[in-house]
């Protein structure tokens, strides 16, 4: 319980977590670029989800304080529920019975302050339909796979605060 507790100090570990956002951002974007699939909004909003944890980890790979754990675990666990919501809701959208009522968002709806498709268009525009299903693995669509991914980031995210709980309950 320890071991697992005192992760959240290890700067190997959230190189880890990072590295392993860091790659799925590089598929996402080669997916885009090199396969030629359209992001749609859902897309850009998990697109986003994943950015925000990679973003939580690099306060701690600076400067490994309470602090800086602190404000990148809970962004962590944020931005992975927030992600996981995101890709069921786009999963629903693509198995809708009425797909004519299932529909979603044209522009990303990012803060006045922060418009990331206007900034980045190439990595936050949504030029796709959320509806079409134009990739598939093992029988499991996009969104379907972001729910693992989300799922498993989620997890691990649990575990590591409910371990840090208990360790220090128990002191």
């Amino acid at each position: 319980m320890n071991y697992i507790s005192n992760l959240t100090e290890n700067r190997l570990a959230w190189s880890l977590l990072f590295l392993s956002t860091l790659v799925l951002e590089a598929y996402a974007l080669f997916s885009q670029h090199a396969m030629d699939l359209q992001p749609c909004i859902m897309c850009i909003y998990q697109r986003t989800a994943i950015f925000g944890i990679m973003f939580a980890c690099i306060p701690v790979l600076i400067t490994n304080n309470l602090l800086t754990r602190l404000l990148a675990f809970t962004l962590w666990g944020v931005s992975a529920i927030w992600g996981g919501l995101i890709a069921f809701e786009h999963y629903d959208i693509q198995t809708a019975a009425n797909p004519f009522f299932a529909t979603c968002e044209i522009v990303p709806n990012f803060p006045f302050w922060l418009p990331l498709h206007e900034w980045l268009p190439n990595i936050f525009a949504a030029t796709g339909d959320c509806g079409n299903i134009d990739w598939q693995f093992m029988d499991m669509s996009m969104p379907q796979w972001m729910m693992v991914v989300f799922a498993i980031y989620s997890v691990i995210w649990l575990v590591v605060l409910l371990s840090r709980l208990a360790v220090k309950r128990a002191l």
